[in-house]
């Protein structure tokens, strides 16, 4: 084999090597009860294991929204397992290290944050809260429009090439992606 190829096969190793990288993920809203708990889901689903996400609260609302069990059910997620949570089980020693922290309501972009171990990027990708609309019809349209901001942001920041690009174009990005209106 010349050197050539081998070191095209060396290239090649180490560029499969950096995407088959998983990055943890946090997103975080005050009650841990709707919009960080779709993120969580659509995260899981949508990174096929690249990307594992965890979600949490700063004042957890202790149990998910109905209308976002509604919405996994309807949509083929299960509900099984998802549970409003504290952020400070996250900043514990044995917790996940993360990559990445996204804020997906004003009140939590605007509190204190534990420090998190590793530095990760953080964006603030705010979404309007479904879980205080009132009538089931216009609850079910709340969801399912958070539902797909939160998808068509998580598309596009899995779409960015992660491992090439430095720490302040990745956080312009992630904000840029914050500030989609969809």
């Amino acid at each position: 084999m010349n050197a050539k190829r081998l070191a095209s096969n060396v290239d090649n190793e180490k560029d499969a090597e950096v995407s088959e990288r998983q990055y943890n993920v946090l997103i975080l809203c005050t009650g841990n009860s709707a919009r960080s708990i779709l993120g969580e889901v659509l995260f899981n689903s949508l990174g096929k294991g690249k990307f594992i996400a965890y979600s949490a609260g700063s004042k957890p609302a202790g149990k998910v929204n109905p209308g976002a069990v509604e919405w996994l059910q309807h949509n083929g997620f299960s509900s099984e397992g998802y549970r409003s949570k504290s952020w400070d089980e996250f900043a514990l020693a044995d917790a996940p290290q993360f990559d990445f922290i996204f804020t997906v309501c004003d009140n939590a972009a605007g509190e204190t944050c534990p420090l998190w171990s590793g530095k990760p990027a953080t964006a603030h990708w705010g979404i309007p809260d479904p879980a205080h609309i009132e009538g089931d019809e216009a609850r079910r349209a709340a969801f399912n429009r958070a539902a797909e901001q939160l998808s068509r942001r998580i598309q596009l920041f899995m779409a960015l090439p992660i491992d090439k690009l430095d720490k302040l174009t990745l956080k312009e990005k992630l904000s840029e992606i914050g500030r989609i209106q969809d």
